[in-house]
């Protein structure tokens, strides 16, 4: 077993509007993290998982998400899968937790136009 304590996660600001909280267990297969999000991310253009998965679970607010140019509105309890090469924004006052698979790093994650 592993556990983090709220007060061991470690925030990161990604943006003026979209902060990262994220919950480091060590393990290279999967992570999590807290994303409060007042705005667009990023700023402009799209950003891009190369290789990880990603479940998206909305635990607060509404906003949406728009994928390869398909858009997706999302609202407390939405969940979603985003599949690694898929080129996409969040937009919104929405809260929400990101599970990646393997464990997202950010040497993986490019902005893109």
């Amino acid at each position: 077993m592993k556990i983090i304590k709220k007060s061991q996660a470690k925030s990161f600001q990604n943006s003026l509007v979209c902060t990262a909280y994220e919950y480091s267990l060590g393990d290279k297969d999967l992570n999590a993290s807290v994303i409060e999000l007042n705005g667009r991310y990023p700023d402009s253009g799209r950003v891009v998982n190369e290789v990880c998965k990603e479940i998206v679970h909305v635990i607060q607010g509404s906003g949406k998400v728009v994928i390869d140019g398909k858009e997706v509105e999302l609202h407390t309890g939405d969940q979603l899968l985003i599949e690694p090469h898929k080129k996409y924004y969040f937009d919104g006052n929405i809260t929400f937790v990101a599970l990646c698979a393997p464990a997202w790093y950010p040497e993986q994650h490019k902005e893109v136009e």
